[in-house]
């Protein structure tokens, strides 16, 4: 099987997320993809506001039709920094024969050499990284046995940043985040102060 992991804080989860997803999904041939909810993201450490009870629940609403995305709860239950070589060690245990991708965006490429056990990571797992179609590739750190798939994503300018502080100026989330993950929010009165 060929299996794609999509991380991040999803907080909330929008159609950026859920359109990368997709098209590597598509443009791969991938039997399916893992979301997988950070904990807390290394790089960004202020960027999730919600518990992780919330973002599972946001997640769930906006793709348990979808029998193409699955939902990994495994960083959520681990707790702490979330790093992505050792979420890779857990699905490489998981799943020893099948093929492992890790989605990230384009503009991660010149982060990576920053990114915990790199030279590890890059022999457990391949990257599928999205660009904007015609875009050329960006500068890449040379990572030894670095194996890189380009996806030509839709790439959407949304950002959860944005989106929590739309929910605070009273600003309406339809079209950005999906219909059942925005009833959530609504409900759950989620980002209308810092609290999640």
């Amino acid at each position: 099987m060929k299996i794609g992991l999509l991380g991040g804080s999803f907080d909330p989860v929008h159609f950026g997320h859920l359109m990368a997803a997709q098209d590597a999904y598509e443009q791969h041939q991938l039997d399916k993809v893992i979301l997988v909810p950070a904990a807390q993201a290394p790089l960004k450490p202020n960027d999730v506001q919600s518990s992780a009870e919330h973002r599972l629940a946001m997640l769930r609403a906006a793709v348990e039709w979808d029998h193409r995305f699955e939902i990994s709860d495994y960083e959520l239950r681990k707790g702490g920094i979330s790093y992505t070589v050792e979420s890779v060690r857990h699905f490489r245990k998981l799943y020893p024969a099948d093929e492992l991708y890790w989605i990230i965006g384009g503009d991660q490429l010149p982060k990576l050499h920053l990114w915990k056990d790199i030279k590890e990571l890059a022999g457990l797992i391949e990257f599928i990284f999205l660009e904007r179609p015609g875009h050329p590739v960006r500068e890449h750190p040379d990572i030894p046995g670095l194996r890189l798939r380009r996806c030509d994503g839709h790439l959407l300018a949304i950002n959860s940043t944005e989106l929590r502080n739309r929910v605070r100026r009273g600003l309406s989330l339809d079209y950005f985040v999906p219909h059942k993950a925005i009833v959530y929010i609504r409900e759950n009165r989620l980002y209308l102060d810092n609290q999640g």
